[in-house]
């Protein structure tokens, strides 16, 4: 199976909102924000999530739009954030979404 990966100049600021503006691929974006690679498996677990299943559109999402690289591996897939290219793209986004997201979190839930 071949995975698309968009280059740096084909990355589109719209398929980037589109792809942060999901709880679970933010969340996702969060863990791998840390640096290095990671298997899906350990960000999964970091998130709480059981089932592969779950993130598989996800992942295809995220990957799309720019914002990860998913390298295959054995069995698994290795999963990297695409920092330096969406630094160079959207300077500051990245950092704008995910301090956001930090203070969202603190926000007492209404209702």
């Amino acid at each position: 199976m071949t995975l698309t990966h968009p280059s740096r100049d084909q990355i589109r600021i719209e398929n980037v909102l589109t792809a942060l503006g999901n709880s679970t691929r933010l969340g996702a974006v969060r863990v791998l924000d840390g640096g290095g690679e990671f298997n899906c498996t350990g960000v999964l677990n970091a998130l709480g999530i059981k089932a592969k299943s779950t993130m598989t559109h996800h992942w295809r999402v995220l990957r799309e739009a720019g914002i990860i690289r998913q390298t295959p591996v054995g069995r698994e897939y290795m999963v990297e954030l695409r920092r330096t290219d969406l630094d160079e793209r959207y300077p500051g986004l990245l950092d704008t979404v995910l301090a956001a997201e930090r203070d969202d979190a603190q926000l007492p839930v209404s209702g």
